[in-house]
């Protein structure tokens, strides 16, 4: 049997702010992200499955990826978790969806993050290959398994 990749696109909007940067990347920001999200495996060959000549059904990673990374993430801010934040958790409703992370949410570190998310998630037999966050039209980040082993 041969090994297929499946791939499925996302997108959400996203604000954060990294802190410490000399550019002005420090500010509160949001974009909308691109989120490509490949897996391989064999297909299905049991004749007796529903899922007969499927890698992974695309409503299975549709669901596996909004739940750890598109439905957490999107509308949010995600700020690195040594910024100063007590004058911002609880004192307005439009700081409720704060995500504060121990990292730097460049998209680079965001894209490792969400590989260890999904990887946790993906069934026997399928594996995750890559990873593509688009930040912008014209910038993004790539995770490989393959260099991350």
């Amino acid at each position: 049997m041969s090994v297929i990749r499946i791939t499925k696109e996302f997108t959400f909007e996203m604000a954060h702010a990294l802190l410490g940067y000399d550019g002005s990347c420090r500010f509160v920001h949001g974009h909308s992200y691109g989120f490509s999200v490949t897996v391989k495996g064999e297909p299905v060959d049991d004749v007796s499955n529903p899922k007969l000549g499927m890698v992974i059904d695309f409503g299975d990673l549709k669901k596996i990826v909004r739940e750890t990374i598109v439905n957490k993430f999107d509308h949010a801010l995600v700020l690195n978790s040594k910024t100063p934040h007590d004058l911002l958790k609880g004192s307005n409703e439009m700081f409720d969806k704060m995500i504060f992370v121990d990292y730097q949410p460049t998209s680079e570190n965001l894209v490792v993050d969400f590989a260890e998310r999904i990887r946790e998630r993906l069934p026997d037999g399928v594996s995750l290959h890559s990873l593509k966050l688009r930040e912008t039209a014209t910038s993004y980040a790539e995770w490989f398994a393959g260099e991350n082993l």
